[in-house]
């Protein structure tokens, strides 16, 4: 399936090329802001934000003021149409002629692909559920970019959440991308990271090992990136407590890491990393969150001047088919094709929109 547009569903759907192009516009945009303060005059975006966000949001929202747009939109649903019963597809359709480019955070894996089949203006993903977080990913490359001087040759540990957390999930893809780097996950059994990521990094030549403690690994670590617990993922309070303040970074535990460690986390944070740790000069949190406005800002600027056709859908649709995936979008939007890479012959097949993979 095809859209007139470029959209940013996935980081992976772009070359590093690009990736790279796109950073050192937003390096170019920190420290000459005033270069591009109306190369968006008479532009409008609009946010729809179908779940919760500060950070996303207002960086999304601060990034086209910045530039000289203006915004539309809405940052609880139950403020628009969708309260009414009103589908994904008419959202999206309707919106996007209102706007030049659209943003969309949705709490259901794939619906940004689903949002971008429909709409009639470039897409940008915001998060959807626990599957993807690119512009996040961006904003962690660049901090890495400006703090770190580099994007290769590191350790990186992630703890925390690993199997809900889209954040995780986008970084661990892009950064394998780059060389000689190793991931050293952090989690309980249960909050693992899922293997298709496992599978993307080792088919990237990076390499990853698994641990349960902080204290065990922190004094390998070039980049240490937490992630909070997320109630939201969790199917009941009981699961969410039993995981709840498992890992938690304080002052003790950053005694025991490298002078050039930096510390990262998306925010918000709720108690997995320590207040005493923000009086730590590694703890650089706060400047990936400013970071956020100027690769956002550049990313705008980027897909509004990208109007090539794009392939959205490339796989084979199933009918009679559906994810097996109950979070996946397709199972709450019916109209959305099945659609699945993977030959279906005796092999795996593999949702489009979510990622899942099974067995047909």
């Amino acid at each position: 399936m095809f859209s007139n547009f470029q959209h940013l569903i996935d980081l992976n759907d772009y070359p590093v090329a690009w990736w790279n192009s796109l950073l050192e516009l937003g390096v170019d945009i920190k420290n000459n802001p005033e270069k591009y303060a109306h190369e968006c005059d008479n532009k409008i975006m609009a946010t729809l934000f179908y779940e919760p966000s500060t950070r996303t949001q207002m960086s999304f929202q601060t990034a086209m003021l910045r530039l000289g747009g203006r915004i539309i939109g809405f940052d609880n649903p139950a403020t628009s149409s969708v309260s009414k019963g009103e589908n994904l597809k008419d959202t999206t359709k309707v919106v996007s002629n209102y706007a030049d480019i659209l943003v969309i955070r949705h709490p259901v894996a794939g619906s940004a692909k689903a949002a971008a089949i429909s709409a009639d203006c470039p897409v940008i993903n915001a998060g959807d559920g626990g599957h993807l977080h690119p512009t996040q990913t961006l904003t962690d490359l660049l901090t890495l970019k400006i703090e770190k001087n580099k994007l290769s040759d590191m350790t990186i540990g992630l703890c925390g959440d690993l199997v809900n957390g889209r954040t995780v999930h986008s970084l661990c893809k892009a950064l394998s991308c780059y060389k000689n780097n190793k991931f050293i996950l952090i989690s309980t059994p249960e909050l693992k990271l899922p293997f298709y990521i496992k599978d993307i990094i080792t088919a990237n030549g990076s390499t990853f090992e698994e641990a349960s403690s902080i204290e065990d690994v922190i004094d390998k670590l070039d980049v240490l990136y937490m992630t909070r617990i997320q109630r939201e993922r969790f199917t009941s309070e009981q699961e969410y407590l039993a995981q709840k303040n498992i890992y938690v970074l304080d002052r003790l535990k950053m005694i025991k890491a490298k002078k050039d460690l930096i510390v990262l986390h998306p925010l918000p944070r709720v108690d997995e990393i320590a207040i005493e740790v923000d009086d730590d000069p590694r703890a650089l949190y706060f400047n990936q969150a400013k970071y956020g406005v100027y690769v956002r800002m550049a990313l705008i600027l980027t897909m509004l001047k990208s109007q090539a056709s794009s392939e959205l859908l490339k796989g084979k649709v199933h009918n009679g088919i559906r994810c097996k995936n109950p979070k996946c979008i397709t199972n709450s939007e019916l109209y959305l094709p099945a659609s699945f890479t993977g030959s279906g012959d005796n092999t795996l097949i593999e949702c489009e929109f979510c990622d899942e993979r099974m067995l047909i």
